[in-house]
């Protein structure tokens, strides 16, 4: 009598766990449908507030969409391997940048991998690459190896930072995949701001601290810079009189240089084409106008400019603009010494907040145990010194070494927003990318089309469900509504199961649960056809049944693992909306065993045992 009567539990506790893991989508559908109904916008902030864990607690837990059908942002993004390789490469000269450059360069238009790249380039000057990589005992093969397995470290570290960086700034169930040697797929749902979690997928968040060297060297470098420019006849920029800039010696208030009259500006640009897009306070700051900086950007990472800098030492510009009397906008420069005295690699907590006047947003900053050592000893030997706080090859600030840091604590500051420290809190915390990485492909669906292709993909689930249900109800009579009755139990399954997990329904799931359908029914198809024929060898209705599920079964068994075997290779070595299907196939084809082969054959019994069922019931 147990056994008997387990059939039915299992039945009764799948269907009650099922509404109860699409209970939280029920209450949150409609909780927003009670918001939307309020004429104002103050009474559903009152309802809102009145029943804000409810509301929080539904949306976390109800079944989530994709992108495709809620809107949001699909990037592909790709890993830097050339700069990956430079950082790893030792004693690089002229002749090595030289070859990199070469190898960026094709790299654009060429799908090859970036080491194969590299190794031919290498092979066409006969340079060995143990010169520049690794120890020099090692043959070129093993060197490959190495790279090769760099890289593929590198691409598996980045897919975690992004995702790390994307759980804390709060997007449900972001989908994350590599794809090759140098790409990574980001599908996040949801998405309103888009520039910025562009800004926060990109930013590399290499922090380090920079020591800052005399401001002599500064000018004595620029001008170094300066005359090589003016021997190599470089193309001077067309600066417009009112971006001219006066040098030292001019009177010039300390906030910003004033802009040169007519005469003065046509002495300023014979100086050279350096100086004639930037300019240096009466406080001894150098700075670059707004207008004037991505050319000076472009001009300081050219490797002859680099060349002429004292060594171990580089050209930054701010990360922020300094705002003069009259509102313009200029950028500091600064010289560093290029070997960091820290990296943030020691930063175990960063805190976005306001500074000691309230106003001002900063990110505070601690450090473990070997960055409190280390950062202890570097500010007690370089009291009354300088160190840049350098992010992304930008600095953020360069404050003066007052006294010895033993606790290890620093401030990033010199930050426009809240939002933005935030952002910088978020960066900081997962960790900074082993190499830049730059957006290839970026596509964005906006909500009103989610919504359209919500629409549609209901009304297929429906009139599949439909047309599927009138075939069964008209040919096999009352053993159809088994059939039905099964089959809307294995939609609420699958859509529970994706629930309960938190995975998320695409358009391709849609469709994954349209063709579930069709599998349910061919199973429930095979066994009332061998019903039928045994009923048709004058077997009893009873005996007939039984038979029927038993011989239909290995059948059955075979055509659901296949789908199972194909589904999962489907989501293994699938992307995107590929494994969006394939998952809800593999639980559709589970349920739809279940469903066919406990659910109908339960109804069977229940019926049989009150004779409600006759030889007739099978069409």
């Amino acid at each position: 009598m147990k056994n008997k009567q387990f059939p039915l539990f299992l039945l009764l506790a799948v269907t009650a766990i099922s509404l109860w893991s699409l209970w939280p989508t029920w209450r949150d559908y409609s909780l927003t449908k009670q918001i939307e109904r309020f004429s104002s916008s103050e009474d559903s902030l009152k309802f809102s507030l009145a029943h804000r864990d409810e509301i929080e607690n539904a949306r976390r837990k109800s079944l989530k969409l994709g992108l495709d059908l809620k809107g949001g942002m699909h990037l592909v993004m790709e890993v830097d391997q050339i700069d990956l390789f430079m950082q790893k490469a030792w004693n690089k000269d002229a002749r090595f940048f030289e070859l990199m450059d070469k190898v960026k360069q094709k790299s654009v238009t060429s799908d090859a991998r970036v080491i194969d790249l590299i190794v031919n380039e290498f092979t066409k000057e006969n340079i060995r690459l143990s010169r520049y990589f690794y120890d020099i005992r090692n043959s070129d093969k093993e060197i490959v190896g190495k790279l090769e397995k760099e890289s593929e470290d590198a691409l598996l570290r980045a897919k975690e930072i992004i995702r790390n960086r994307i759980d804390q700034y709060g997007v449900a169930e972001p989908v994350i995949t590599t794809q090759g040697s140098r790409r990574i797929i980001i599908e996040l749902a949801g998405v309103s701001d888009e520039n910025r979690v562009r800004n926060l997928l990109k930013g590399t968040a290499k922090l380090e601290f920079k020591l800052l060297r005399d401001p002599d060297m500064l000018l004595r470098a620029l001008d170094r810079v300066n005359s090589a420019l003016v021997q190599a006849s470089v193309q001077k920029p067309v600066v417009p009189d009112s971006l001219a800039v006066k040098d030292s010696a001019a009177t010039a208030s300390p906030a910003v240089a004033p802009p040169l009259d007519a005469t003065a500006s046509k002495q300023a640009k014979t100086a050279g084409p350096l100086y004639d897009v930037i300019g240096v306070l009466p406080n001894g700051t150098v700075f670059t106008p707004e207008q004037s900086r991505e050319f000076v950007l472009t001009l300081l990472q050219r490797a002859d400019v680099q060349a002429l800098l004292p060594q171990d030492s580089e050209l930054l510009l701010s990360a922020k603009p300094e705002v003069g009397e009259k509102g313009e906008k200029y950028y500091p420069i600064y010289l560093v010494k290029k070997t960091a005295e820290l990296t943030g690699g020691v930063i175990t907590e960063a805190k976005a907040t306001f500074g000691s006047e309230g106003v001002q947003p900063e990110v505070m900053m601690s450090m473990n145990s070997d960055g409190t050592g280390k950062w202890a000893r570097i500010t007690g030997a370089n009291i009354g010194k300088r160190i840049a706080i350098v992010l992304d090859g930008a600095v953020y600030s360069a404050p003066v070494v007052q006294s010895k840091i033993p606790n290890g604590n620093s401030v990033i500051n010199g930050i426009e927003s809240l939002e933005e420290a935030k952002d910088l809190e978020i960066v900081l915390k997962a960790g900074a990318l082993p190499a830049p990485v730059r957006i290839m492909e970026e596509r964005t669906v906006g909500p009103s089309l989610g919504a359209d292709y919500i629409r549609a993909g209901m009304l297929s689930l429906l009139w599949g469900f439909c047309a599927v249900s009138i075939f069964m109800l008209v040919y096999y009579r009352k053993a159809g509504i088994a059939a039905d009755i099964a089959l809307l139990l294995n939609i609420l399954i699958v859509l529970s199961v994706l629930a309960g997990f938190n995975a998320s329904l695409s358009l391709p799931g849609i469709a994954g649960i349209v063709l579930t359908m069709g599998m349910a029914v061919d199973a429930n198809v095979l066994i009332y056809e061998r019903i039928r024929e045994e009923l048709d060898e004058g077997k009893p209705l009873k005996s007939a049944i039984t038979l029927g599920y038993d011989r239909a079964f290995s059948s059955i068994l075979d055509s659901h693992v296949t789908t199972l075997s194909a589904a999962f290779l489907l989501y293994t070595y699938g992307i995107g909306p590929i494994q969006g299907f394939a998952l809800t196939l593999m639980i559709g084809t589970a349920a739809s065993l279940f469903t066919a082969i406990v659910v109908t054959r339960e109804i069977f019994t229940i019926l049989l045992g009150r004779n409600m069922m006759t030889e007739k019931s099978f069409g």
